[in-house]
This record gives structure tokens, C-alpha cells and sequence, in this order.
């Protein structure tokens, strides 16, 4: 049993000390340094005494202290009630020792409970109730106080990185490289495996991932997480905090846990969404959560500008009918390749007897065939190969470094489906001209080879591929 009389006497000189150790507490800011701090005071004033913090706190890391989180569960009835009612509470052992729980009091609120346990005793002396009561309070002001300090230094880093990237977004970048601005701010601020923007569809039934988004929301394996947020957002159209997020499909193993996903929302309209991920469970803070809601919120109109931007440019540059490029897109970009690439291929195509189609059939069923032809020219490029409508039922493809022999290989194809699959039963002609380095050549007379080329299939039967320079 302890001799509280002879070793432990609250005298003058221990309440001296008690303000000595409060200027300590109080004379730093860090929380990982003053919990460390508060220990030390407990080994120099109860070196006999074992002790805890039980602490509500999400910010400690010391894993070398005795510091454990404080659960609501049977074994610490206790230390919740001294938690909820701000009193010191008693509890003691079969073994015979006095524990005390007394609560970390700020002037806010209770950051925890100084769990102290004496050996060998059945109750504490008043005296040392009131002194580790003042000690924890004195405990419990200095965390309140860096707890403060840690919660301004992060609001300014937060409205720094607000700032600093509505500033970025909002200097007209191109869609591609605001969200890649976007992936990288988060993935820095938050530590997150993954990050991905999306858009939804006119319908919302789909969700297009971004780019700018990280490669494995653009896997299959990545459509079961986007899928569950965005029904979740579609259905409660509010942000989402999952912490352990696990999956009902017991087949398929869960490995990102943490996941935070916020709509986009702009006009009272939802366009689309941010989710960030990770796979630890609990690894994301409710405060990085509102953090995300504002980085979204403050960047939704600038990301909309920049999707909108984006869509306009693609309505410019694409036929509308068809949804090919444009001819002016075409010329610009076989301008470009012939500058910087060693070869290209040039095809012109043109849809035998159009005008007898639409005198058939009416022009709605003409504008059918033209999108089927579209579409097979689609399906056979590669995806630097450009499709264009080059005017009227003449539609144009440019392969860029493709040599000749290749290039009428991909025509002749071309024109072997349309024949086959086409509905009603339609023949395509192609003219072919190819250039490379080794010779003195423009775009324009690419084109005039091509037409005339073309024209030679016209005139020698149709349904067919000519070469330039050959009949």
C-alpha cells in the first residue's frame, strides 16, 4: 500500500510545481510533443502509478505512449461517464487497485479522460483527487489550446489550397488538364490511392470517367465502386463518407475501404461527381471530408466552364449528322502530320448512287445511311486515325504514318462491309494518295490525287478502291 502521507503530501511545493508543470503544457503548440510532455509529468509526480490517456481525439500518433481511444463499450463504463459528465469517476479491482478517471477539460469541450491507476490501494486521498483533477484540467486546457492552433494552421492551409486552385481553374485550361491539375492537388492534400472525376450522361444513367482521373477508375475492376457511389449520390444526392466500405458480392474481395465522393452540382443541377479512395478503413477525417466538399463546391463552376468548353470545341470540330470530324478539323490535322510525321494515307470515299437512295427511299433514310457508313469507318481506325465528312455523301479517312499498301488494305475492307452489312443494300467507291518525306508534296494536290482517284472508281464500275496513279 502506498504512503500517500510520506511520499505524496500536497504541500505548497507540489502545487509550485503543478504551475511549473502547467507553463510547460502551455508553452507548446504541437500535440504530438505536449502528450508526450504530460507523461513525463506523471512519471516525475506518481512514479509508482500506471496511467492512461483515453482520448477522443483522432490527431495523436504516438504509438510508444499509453494512449488508447475512447470506445463506448461495457469494459469503460467509467471512463464514459467521467467523459460525459465532466466529474472525476472511481472504479476499483478484484486485484485490489484504485483506478480514477478524471476527465481533460477544456473551456469547449472534453478531448478525453487521464485514466490513473494505483497499486495496492483501495481508495484515493482527497488531496490527490484534487490534485490530479487540477492536472488534468491543466492537461486539458494545453491540448484544447494546440488542438486550436492545429485547427487554424489547417483552415489556412485549406483556404490556401481553395484559392490556389480556383485561381488555376479558372485560367481557361483545357478539360484534360484542369482535371489533372485537380488529381494531383487531391492526391497530395488527401494521400488518396485513387481520385476520379466524373460526368453524367443528359440521362443520368451513365457516369464518363475524366481524364484527369488516376488509370484505375478507367479498369473494369473500378466500375463497382463507381457504380455503388453513383447510385448512392443519384438516389441521396448528398456527399458520401464511407469509412470501411466492404462489398455484398462476397466473390469479390474489397480493396479500397475509405472512400469520400462529392456530386458536382451547378445551377441546382447534377453534372457529375469527385470520389477519392483509399485501402485503409478509417484512413480519410470528417475534416478532410468537409475539406473535399469545399475543394469541389469552390471548383464546380470553373470545372463546368471547362466541360463546356470542351463540349464546344467538340461540336465545332464534329459533322453533326455523322458525328465525324469536321473537314476543316481534317485539313488542319493532315497539315500538322505532314510537318511532323514521315508518311500518311489519304482515302476519299464516296457512297455509290446517293441520289437515287434519297429519290427511293426519302432523305431521312439517305441521312441513315450516311451515319451507317460513319459508324463502320469508326469501327475500322485506329485511334490517331481521323474520320472526316468531307461534304455531301463524300467522307474522308486520314491514317497518319500508314504507308500505302496498308492504307488500301484498311479501304478495301472498308468497302467490303459497307456492301455487306449496310441496310438498305449500299456500295461505297474509294480513291486512295499517299505522301511521304521523300518527295515534294501538299495537301491540297493529297486531296486533288484522291479525287481523281476517286473518280476513276466512279467511272470504271464503282464498288471499288483506286489507288492514286493506277486504274
Amino acid at each position: 500500500m502506498f504512503d500517500f502521507e510520506g511520499d505524496l503530501l500536497l504541500d505548497d511545493g507540489k502545487y509550485k510545481k503543478l504551475f511549473q508543470i502547467a507553463e510547460k503544457l502551455h508553452s507548446t503548440l504541437n500535440i504530438d510533443v505536449l502528450l508526450g510532455e504530460i507523461f513525463i509529468a506523471l512519471k516525475d509526480i506518481y512514479p509508482n502509478f500506471s496511467y492512461h490517456l483515453l482520448l477522443s481525439m483522432d490527431t495523436h500518433s504516438h504509438s510508444d505512449l499509453p494512449i488508447i481511444d475512447l470506445e463506448y463499450d461495457n469494459d469503460n463504463i467509467a471512463a464514459i461517464q467521467a467523459f460525459e459528465s465532466g466529474n472525476v469517476q472511481f472504479e476499483n479491482t478484484q486485484m485490489g487497485h484504485a483506478i480514477l478517471y478524471a476527465p481533460l477539460k477544456g473551456k469547449r469541450e472534453i478531448f478525453g479522460v487521464l485514466q490513473v491507476i494505483a497499486p495496492d490501494t483501495k481508495e484515493f486521498p482527497i488531496n490527490e483527487v484534487e490534485f490530479i483533477t487540477l492536472f488534468s484540467g491543466c492537461a486539458g486546457g494545453a491540448l484544447e489550446n494546440a488542438q486550436l492552433y492545429q485547427q487554424s494552421l489547417r483552415t489556412i492551409s485549406d483556404l490556401k489550397l481553395i484559392n490556389e486552385t480556383s485561381h488555376q481553374l479558372n485560367s481557361n485550361r483545357p478539360l484534360a488538364e484542369t482535371f489533372e491539375f485537380m488529381s494531383t492537388q487531391i492526391k497530395a492534400s488527401f494521400e488518396a490511392n485513387e481520385v476520379g472525376f466524373f460526368l453524367f450522361s443528359h440521362q443520368l444513367t451513365k457516369a464518363k470517367v475524366l481524364p484527369g482521373s488516376t488509370p484505375y477508375f478507367f479498369t473494369r475492376q473500378a466500375r463497382i465502386y463507381v457504380d455503388y457511389i453513383k447510385e448512392k449520390l443519384l438516389k441521396e444526392n448528398e456527399p458520401l463518407f464511407i469509412g470501411d466500405f466492404t462489398l455484398s458480392d462476397k466473390n469479390h474481395g474489397t480493396s479500397f475501404h475509405s472512400i469520400m465522393a462529392v456530386p458536382v452540382v451547378v445551377s441546382e443541377k447534377l453534372r457529375g461527381f469527385c470520389m477519392i479512395m483509399h485501402r485503409c478503413p478509417y484512413f480519410f477525417s470528417f475534416e478532410s471530408f468537409t475539406l473535399l466538399q469545399s475543394l469541389v463546391h469552390h471548383s464546380s463552376l470553373a470545372l463546368t466552364n471547362s466541360m463546356l468548353r470542351e463540349e464546344l470545341k467538340v461540336l465545332v470540330t464534329t459533322d453533326h449528322l455523322t458525328k465525324l470530324h469536321s473537314r476543316k478539323f481534317l485539313d488542319e490535322k493532315i497539315q500538322s502530320s505532314m510537318k511532323n510525321d514521315g508518311e500518311g494515307t489519304f482515302i476519299l470515299l464516296d457512297i455509290d448512287n446517293f441520289k437515287e437512295i434519297n429519290d427511293t427511299y426519302g432523305h431521312q433514310i439517305g441521312d441513315e445511311v450516311l451515319i451507317q457508313v460513319a459508324n463502320l469507318i469508326r469501327g475500322n481506325m485506329r485511334e490517331h486515325d481521323i474520320g472526316a465528312r468531307w461534304g455531301g455523301e463524300e467522307l474522308a479517312i486520314y491514317l497518319p504514318k500508314v504507308p500505302l499498301e496498308t492504307g488500301a488494305a484498311i479501304a478495301s475492307r472498308l468497302v467490303k462491309k459497307v456492301a455487306e452489312s449496310s441496310e438498305p443494300h449500299i456500295t461505297v467507291s474509294c480513291g486512295i494518295s499517299y505522301w511521304n518525306k521523300e518527295s515534294q508534296d501538299s495537301y491540297q494536290y493529297l486531296f486533288k490525287r484522291a479525287d481523281e482517284a476517286l473518280y476513276t472508281a466512279k467511272e470504271t464500275g464503282k464498288n471499288k478502291v483506286v489507288i492514286q496513279g493506277r486504274s
